[in-house]
């Protein structure tokens, strides 16, 4: 069995939402800029906090940001 992974669509979100920097994100979400990129890099699965922060920041279902399974490692 594949090692499963945590993925999501923080990138090209941000860039869909006026090419929002990954500082702007994090300060929207209370995190550091560093923790904005180990998410985009697949190197850090966030809290179930913090990935409903992102969620709503980008006003959108949880679902939609993230994804759980095999084709994880294989979307970045």
């Amino acid at each position: 069995m594949g090692k499963n992974l945590v993925g999501n669509h923080i990138r090209k979100l941000r860039f869909n939402h006026d090419e929002m920097t990954q500082q702007q994100l994090a300060d929207k979400v209370g995190v550091t800029r560093q923790t904005i990129v180990a998410l985009e890099k697949g190197n850090y699965s966030p809290s179930l906090e913090l990935a409903f922060r992102i969620a709503i920041a980008f006003g959108l279902p949880l679902e939609e940001v993230f994804f759980y399974g095999e084709h994880a490692s294989k979307e970045k």
